[in-house]
């Protein structure tokens, strides 16, 4: 019996849990760390290394930026100081990567039931595989706007703490209501087409370049490199709404402005090349680590179905 189109035998629900939750954990272990440093950074208005300052001094200065209260501490106590907001960051990073990593096989194991046919008929068998992938992620990538709450505390807890005390998590929701919803309608905008690149482009890589008729047999090398060719096809396509995403979030509760209104200043005063400001940075940033989950991921999900079923090889499919 040949693999269904979707290009991958369905596993089981425990088993896709397992392999997008370990992603999650281990992109937190290994890049949550560079991330607060990142936003640390980021939201810091001083100077930190002043003319005349000698070097101790300026490092000192850099250490308060980022180690804050625990600049003058040990250095596992600075480390451990990196990752403020762990719950929050947690919340959020892995219930993403099971609802997209985890959510998008289901979604793609339907449309192979209910709408095979279609697909097959407008693209031809190879590239209606591909392109039931990449719908599967952009619909489930919609759904992702549910998550934002979590994602915006997380951000004001790396770089904020002093507005969490005396406030739990409820409290701040209470406090913040729909603000934490701010850009939902362009997230999911830009979450449509870069989750339908994320995965299009990894089964792209997968169908075209290493011809694998059933993706879950992929190596890690194959999955790394089909994860590089979704991640930058992700990164490259969400850019131009991302940059208005971005800009509705940063504005203060009490000045919001329009979606439209930013697109149509940032096409007068900055022309259509404002999109894609910050692209490369973004991509050397964010992509390794979408690159790193996503391929942790498809390469975890088909072993956990195996050893949940008891297989020691992967199954070979048949024409």
């Amino acid at each position: 019996m040949s693999p269904p189109v979707g290009g991958n035998k369905s596993e089981s629900f425990t088993a896709r849990f397992l392999g997008s939750a370990s992603s999650g954990i281990l992109e937190l272990a290994l890049f949550h760390p560079v991330d607060t440093v990142a936003k640390r950074l980021m939201s810091n208005q001083t100077k930190v290394f002043l003319p005349g300052n000698s070097f101790a001094q300026n490092k000192a200065a850099m250490d308060v930026v980022i180690f804050k209260e625990a600049a003058n501490k040990a250095f596992l106590q600075k480390y451990a100081s990196l990752f403020p907001g762990l719950g929050f960051a947690a919340g959020y990073k892995v219930t993403q990567r099971v609802y997209k990593y985890g959510g998008q096989p289901f979604v793609r194991d339907y449309l192979d039931k209910h709408h095979k046919a279609a697909f097959t008929n407008i693209f031809g068998e190879k590239t209606g595989k591909t392109i039931m992938h990449a719908t599967a992620g952009s619909l489930v990538g919609i759904g992702e706007i549910a998550l934002l709450p979590l994602d915006v505390l997380k951000i004001k807890r790396q770089t904020n703490p002093e507005a969490f005390r005396g406030r739990g998590f409820l409290t701040l929701v209470r406090d913040e209501g729909m603000g934490l919803y701010r850009g939902a309608g362009w997230t999911a905008a830009r979450n449509a087409p870069g989750s339908f690149a994320l995965f299009g482009g990894s089964a792209f890589v997968k169908e075209y370049i290493f011809g694998l008729e059933d993706y879950s047999k992929a190596t890690l090398f194959q999955n790394t490199c089909a994860s590089v060719g979704g991640a930058i096809s992700s990164i490259t396509v969400a850019a131009p709404l991302d940059v208005v995403k971005t800009r509705i979030q940063n504005r203060n509760f009490e000045n919001p402005e329009s979606g439209v209104n930013i697109i149509k200043n940032l096409i007068k005063q900055e022309g259509f090349g404002g999109f894609f400001k910050g692209l490369t940075p973004k991509i050397l940033v964010v992509g390794p680590k979408l690159i790193f989950s996503f391929a942790i991921a498809q390469q975890l999900i088909p072993i956990f179905d195996r050893i949940l079923k008891g297989e020691k090889e992967p199954q070979t499919a048949t024409a």
